[in-house]
């Protein structure tokens, strides 16, 4: 069953529940809460565990989306309807405003940021005059239809699911596509999702927003569900039990926001309804009951609830890349024209390390030029100079004649240079498939509102198709819907490879391609790359197997301690004693 069937089938089991005879009033509130609750944790789901950005703040962007519409229809008479874009767009608003101070931060400043704000905006809530202190706001009117008031819980219910619904589709549409891939890129680290062109501040950014306005949603339906607001439910104890919902029911999945509400509120409705009964004048004992239940539910599924019950349903066939015209081909200068990759007296400092000295060399069109030396020699940190990983301290290097040592990767990425990593950096739990597909991310043009809307379907066939291709090209056409994670280290730098192929490079710089590969796989690599160099395409690489490389590369440039000490063909490299003696440790 395909996931928008089984959406099909889930949106009308909900229609459903409200007309099942004697359903009690009671379990329909519940089910009103779990949805206003869902909607919270679906961003939760997108901005933690997909884009890998903690945050306990979330209950306070439910407040601001309630606020404005209970001050809107309140003191303005505005109807409901109409708060709804303004309350989507105050909490968008205040995410951009606390968005630009919070991606920035990393490693454990982003959750006490995303508290620290979480408890000053609350405290604004209970002190704002306009808002009613602590009191808030009463007399919020209710959602209509057709002049049909939406008082009773199973009226709203409707409105409340139907959210949850068209939030879910539009959450999942936009997952499965370019912006998708560069958002779930973000959890690997920026540097191999910058390598391709993804602006990861404004991935970040954007996945910040696209959760603040669904619980800006969810705040603005539960004013109107409610009918009054106080700072209460915007604390950050709300915010930590959102984050507890989604990670309970699976943090990067968009079901798993679902079930996790479902799974959080009807187990505190459960301990609040049945511990006084059996425990009698015992204060607040379901909070400690609570706790240890949802450490129990952990305990048990690390990865969420969600994975767990997935497991048990039938697995959907994977989509193969459907036919799309070629993407347009880049321009690959002819041999002999002017330096892709010109190196002039680089240098790199590490406080009082020098890891790069003074190195230079160049890579012309159409050549496969090697860069060798022992461990530590400073050759990866020359690739990370070339590719704008790190900045120079000295020197000068260029790209088809463009200075780019203080050039962001993305630009160095869009002048046609792509790289692979001498530690692989893929995301595990995509499919091979999805992790080409980011190295085509520029070649795409579809944004996150297209989409949202599937209106991006001919951009994503291209991009598809190409990575599809590239996959096919370096032999793993069969392990193309495979996830990541579970190919061989050996097969994960050749996915590695066929990921910088999508970007159509006039350069590739390769990291250690050859690591981990049997002989026959290295002798198909040695002929892809051959047939890539008369294509057109320059490749820089680094490697270690000194058969490989005097194999295919037309120059060698050898490093020992950040400093260059021989360049040449392979027959002079062969020959030079300076290289005998980096290598031997002894006179030639």
């Amino acid at each position: 069953m395909t996931q928008r069937r089984a959406m099909i089938v889930f949106a009308l089991v909900m229609a459903g529940l409200p007309f099942i005879p004697g359903m009690p009033p009671f379990w329909i509130v519940l089910l009103d809460n779990i949805g206003l609750a869902a909607l919270v944790a679906m961003g939760l789901v997108l901005l933690t565990g997909v884009g890998g950005l903690t945050s306990f703040g979330q209950a306070a962007f439910c407040g601001f989306g309630a606020y404005t519409t209970a001050v809107l229809t309140t003191s303005w008479g505005l109807s409901p309807w109409l708060t709804l874009p303004l309350a989507l767009i105050v909490a968008g608003l205040a995410a951009v405003v606390l968005g630009l101070m919070t991606v920035r931060l990393s490693g454990h400043y982003l959750p006490l940021g995303t508290i620290a704000w979480g408890l000053s905006l609350f405290y604004l809530f209970s002190k704002l005059e306009f808002l009613g202190r602590n009191d808030g706001i009463g007399g919020i009117p209710p959602l209509s239809i057709g002049g049909l008031p939406l008082t009773d819980p199973g009226a709203i219910y409707f409105a409340i699911w139907f959210a949850v619904m068209v939030c879910a589709l539009l959450t999942v549409n936009l997952l499965d596509s370019r912006t998708g891939r560069a958002i779930r890129a973000l959890r690997r680290g920026h540097i191999a999702a910058e390598a391709f062109g993804v602006e990861t501040a404004r991935a970040k950014l954007l996945v910040f927003i696209y959760a603040a306005v669904l619980a800006g949603l969810s705040g603005w339906l539960y004013a109107h569900f409610q009918r009054a607001v106080n700072p209460t439910p915007f604390g950050l104890g709300a915010g930590i039990e959102y984050l507890f919902i989604a990670v309970v029911g699976g943090a990067g999945y968009v079901w798993g926001a679902v079930l996790g509400a479902g799974i959080v509120i009807v187990l505190k409705e459960i301990l609040q309804s049945v511990l006084p009964l059996v425990f009698p004048g015992s204060v607040q004992l379901e909070t400690v009951i609570f706790g240890m239940l949802l450490v129990v539910l952990l305990q048990i599924a690390p990865g969420g609830m969600w994975p767990r019950l997935a497991a048990l349903l039938p697995a959907a066939k994977p989509r193969t890349p459907r036919p799309a015209a070629a993407l347009p081909p880049r321009h690959k200068p002819d041999a002999g024209a002017q330096a892709l990759l010109d190196i002039r007296n680089a240098r790199k400092q590490f406080g009082g390390v020098v890891a790069v000295n003074d190195v230079s060399f160049s890579v012309g069109a159409r050549e496969i030029v090697a860069l060798i030396g022992p461990n530590g020699a400073g050759k990866s940190t020359t690739f990370n100079l070339a590719t704008g990983v790190l900045r120079a301290s000295g020197g000068a290097i260029t790209v088809l004649g463009r200075n780019v040592e203080n050039a962001a990767p993305q630009e160095i990425a869009r002048l046609g240079v792509a790289r692979t990593f001498q530690h692989v950096k893929l995301v595990p739990d995509m499919s091979v498939l999805e992790n080409v597909a980011i190295g085509a991310h520029l070649r795409g043009h579809a944004g996150a509102v297209a989409s949202m809307l599937r209106l991006d379907r001919a951009d994503e066939a291209g991009l598809l198709a190409e990575a599809a291709r590239q996959i096919a090209r370096v032999g793993l056409g069969d392990q193309m819907h495979q996830l990541a994670g579970s190919l061989s280290l050996g097969q994960q730098r050749i996915v590695e490879i066929a990921r910088a192929l999508c970007v159509d490079p006039m350069l590739l710089l390769l990291d250690e391609p050859a690591a981990g590969l049997r002989h026959m796989e290295k002798q198909k690599l040695a002929g892809l790359l051959r047939q890539l160099r008369s294509e057109g395409m320059s490749v820089l690489l680094v490697e270690h197997d000194m058969g490989f490389v005097m194999d295919i590369a037309d120059r060698i440039v050898v490093l020992e301690f950040g400093t260059r000490i021989a360049e040449g063909t392979p027959a002079q490299i062969r020959s030079n004693p300076d290289v005998i003696r980096a290598y031997l440790g002894g006179a030639a």
